[in-house]
């Protein structure tokens, strides 16, 4: 795991500046691994990034069986998560996909994960009372929003679970704000954050500055300072991350 100074500089980057970094990196294919492929929702941008390690909860709001065959469920689940370090991401899948039949997160709930160490969710479901789980600093991606519960109990967790297009497994890291969320594999972890703020550093240093020095030169001189620029960029990428960049 990394440090708390660490996850405290991840969080001060967007996801997009976090994904820029990573996939210099990542021996995975970051067109399409590791990140939502489904649209999601942050009901509370104004709380900006957050960052946490993942942990795992499958919930079905539509089907009251659960709730009566397992009536420990609630005490079981919280004890299991109160386990764990944090910080604490709560991913959570609802099986009642495609519909939304009920809200595992509103006030009490969301107190609740906050006291036990959880900064925020992300959830293929709904939530509900928005104002009161900003109120109590707990940071909600989702695809909805909902009235009420319905019979909304822990089925399974601490598994893998699939949200939004992507599975994600306990204990992965996560970074999310409003453009989506990045599930960082273990391997890319020890290296992300010096990744990230190389290639701000990159982008500023080259074609942002020439993009930026624009102002009364001509278009020819703009392309070819771009076209300068650019190179710079890539040649930079390139011997930092050697044959991992996509430069």
């Amino acid at each position: 795991m990394l440090s708390h100074a660490e996850l405290l500089e991840l969080k001060r980057w967007n996801t997009p500046t976090i994904y820029n970094g990573w996939e210099q990196i990542t021996n995975r294919d970051s067109s399409k691994e590791c990140f939502n492929l489904e649209e999601t929702m942050d009901f509370m941008p104004a709380m900006g990034p957050m960052v946490g390690y993942a942990v795992t909860v499958m919930i079905e709001p539509g089907n009251v069986a659960h709730a009566k065959s397992n009536i420990n469920a609630w005490g079981d689940y919280r004890k299991f998560i109160a386990s764990i370090p944090g910080p604490k991401i709560v991913v959570v899948q609802d099986l009642d996909k495609p519909k939304v039949l009920g809200s595992f997160w509103g006030e009490v709930n969301a107190n609740i994960h906050k006291a036990l160490g959880c900064v925020g969710t992300i959830t293929d479901g709904s939530i509900r009372d928005l104002d009161e789980m900003q109120n109590a600093g707990f940071k909600a991606l989702a695809k909805r929003l909902s009235v009420g519960h319905a019979y909304s109990t822990p089925v399974k967790w601490n598994c893998a679970v699939e949200v939004f297009g992507t599975v994600i497994n306990p204990g992965q890291l996560i970074h999310a704000d409003k453009h989506g969320f990045l599930a960082i594999p273990e391997e890319d972890e020890k290296e992300l954050l010096d990744a990230a703020k190389f290639m701000d550093s990159n982008e500023c240093n080259t074609l942002i500055d020439a993009a930026r020095k624009s102002h009364g030169k001509s278009m020819d001189q703009i392309l070819s300072e771009l076209e300068e620029a650019t190179t710079i960029f890539k040649s930079a990428a390139k011997t930092k991350f050697a044959n991992k960049s996509e430069w």
